[in-house]
Order: C-alpha cells, then sequence, then structure tokens
C-alpha cells in the first residue's frame, strides 16, 4: 500500500457498535470468525489510510471499487465481538453529506461533478439489492455530537494519554511500540438503549420538540438494527490530535449531558443550563478550529 503521509489529518469522532458472530449469518459468520482469530487485525489508522490512498488518483476515487472485507474486534464477556467498516457503504453515506459541509466550487475541484455523479448512480443501483443495509459506524467531523454522549456514563470512559500523532513524542512512540493516545466510552447495548430512552423521555417532557430530539430518534432507530447484546462505543478518534492531553483529561462530556438531563428532569433549569454550558462552550472551541488559519 503506497504511504500516503506519516501525519494524518483525521480531525472525526465515531460512534461504533461491535456485534456478536450470532448476529451474522453463514457465510458471512465464518469469515469474521477466522478474521477475529488471525494476528495484527488492522486498526483506526490503517482504515484511515486505506481510504486517503483513494483521493490521491486523478480522478479521485470516492467510493471504494469493493466492500472492505475487514472489522474492528472486541472480545464482551468472552464473546467475540464485530464492527465491519463497510467503507464502501459509509463512503456512499459521506458522499451525500458533503455538499452541505463544502461550498460548490470547492467541492467540485475536490470531487468534480461526473465523478459524484457516477457514485450516485453505483449507490443508488446496490441500494436496490441491499434496501436494509445498514453501517455499523457512524461518523462525525470536528466534534462529538451531544446526542452520543447521553449513551454512555462518565464511570465508561478510559483516556489513554499515550503519544498524540504527529505530535510531541508521536516518533518515540511509535519506534518503541507505546500506545497512541485514546479517548472513548464503552457500554452494553441494553445501557446504552435504556440512558437514550430515559433522556428522550426527559428532553419531550421539558423542552421544545428540535434537532437534539430529531437526533436522538435518529440515533435510537439505528441502535435497534443490532444484536441487544453488543458493545457501543464512542471513540474521539483523531480529535485527540488537535486537543491537548490537559484538554483531554478534564473533559468529562458524558457527564455534564447526564447532569444536564438530569436537572432537565428535578425542574433544575439553572443546573441544566450550566452543564450544558460547559458542554457547548468546550466543543465550539473545537469546531472554531476548523476554521483557523
Amino acid at each position: 500500500m503506497p504511504a500516503v503521509s506519516s501525519v494524518l489529518v483525521p480531525y472525526a469522532s465515531y460512534l461504533r457498535v461491535y456485534e456478536p458472530l450470532a448476529a451474522f449469518a453463514e457465510p458471512e459468520r465464518g469469515h469474521w470468525r477466522r478474521y477475529a482469530a488471525r494476528d495484527g487485525t488492522p486498526t483506526a489508522q490503517d482504515e484511515l489510510r486505506r481510504s486517503l490512498a483513494d483521493l490521491l488518483p486523478t480522478p479521485p476515487v470516492p467510493v471504494p471499487v469493493h466492500e472492505s472485507a475487514d472489522a474492528f474486534i472486541a472480545e464482551v464477556d468472552g464473546v467475540v465481538c464485530v464492527c465491519p467498516w463497510r467503507t464502501r457503504l459509509r463512503g456512499w453515506l459521506a458522499l451525500e453529506e458533503l455538499g452541505d459541509l463544502l461550498p460548490v466550487p470547492l467541492l467540485d475541484a475536490v470531487l468534480p461533478p461526473v465523478v459524484r455523479g457516477q457514485a450516485a448512480k453505483d449507490y443508488e443501483r446496490w441500494r436496490d439489492r441491499n434496501p436494509d443495509a445498514r453501517p455499523w459506524i457512524r461518523t462525525a467531523v470536528w466534534q462529538v455530537p451531544v446526542r452520543w454522549f447521553t449513551l454512555f456514563s462518565d464511570a465508561e470512559r478510559t483516556f489513554e494519554p499515550g503519544a498524540a500523532e504527529g505530535g510531541e513524542g508521536a516518533e518515540e512512540a511509535e519506534g518503541s511500540g507505546a500506545k497512541a493516545r485514546v479517548l472513548r466510552y464503552r457500554t452494553p447495548m441494553v445501557q446504552a438503549r435504556r440512558r437514550l430512552a430515559r433522556s428522550l423521555k426527559t428532553l419531550r417532557d421539558t423542552v421544545d420538540d428540535g434537532p437534539l430530539i430529531e437526533g436522538l430518534v435518529d440515533v435510537g432507530r439505528w441502535l435497534e438494527e443490532f444484536h441487544p447484546r453488543s458493545l457501543v462505543e464512542l471513540d474521539y478518534g483523531g480529535l485527540v490530535h488537535v486537543l491537548s492531553c490537559a484538554q483531554l483529561a478534564e473533559d468529562h462530556s458524558a457527564a455534564d449531558v447526564a447532569l444536564a438531563i438530569t436537572a432537565l428532569r428535578d425542574g433544575d433549569d439553572e443546573g441544566a443550563g450550566e452543564a450544558y454550558g460547559r458542554l457547548t462552550e468546550r466543543w465550539r472551541a473545537v469546531r472554531d478550529r476548523q476554521f483557523a488559519n
């Protein structure tokens, strides 16, 4: 595989679902069983490098020609769980959203209209043959959506300072095999669904309909597509490369969301406002970096 760069710029976060092998029908179950048993399964950085490599040719390849046969693997209480990459499907979905993120002249320069048009036709044909397909991974750029935090508790937070890619200590970490910087949450599917349902009820009882409620409904519908014994993971992904170690250590966004929801449920509007204010200020500062020179 050609090297894209030793320093990537993946300023995105990820919401992933890992399903037990029992959730997959044969022959896919057998593929994932053999895949999980081998040594050296790819990492999130490997996935990103492969995606970026497709953008180097002229014209670029916005969506892979073939679907990925790779996945992330986790073990939950002795049960192997799999999160398929489904890079091709996610590429199509991301392409649909790209028009809302970039000005048309920039979008045309990055991905010419003829390239986007062909990808859209390919997706339409594929979708007709696979109407029930859904991704195991959701992605957000330059933020972690507030609605994702409702699925987790602060006790499920894991922070490993490590070294940020391309940052101080990165080369030494790579050479010594030290871990990269990570901030993530993991919870059983049953807990994620329960917390989301409680948060949604509180919001519907206390505030007007809006983007947050709509977002929670959307995430809830997505979670219902998966096996009840799945694992749900929120990974800060590339955002750990733009936030300092101190900022990440102090980031307890899931706790702030839980405090805000609890305060709303108890009729404490002031407490809810304080918790939500901390959250929005923290993530506004991150999103503003997207437009920094």
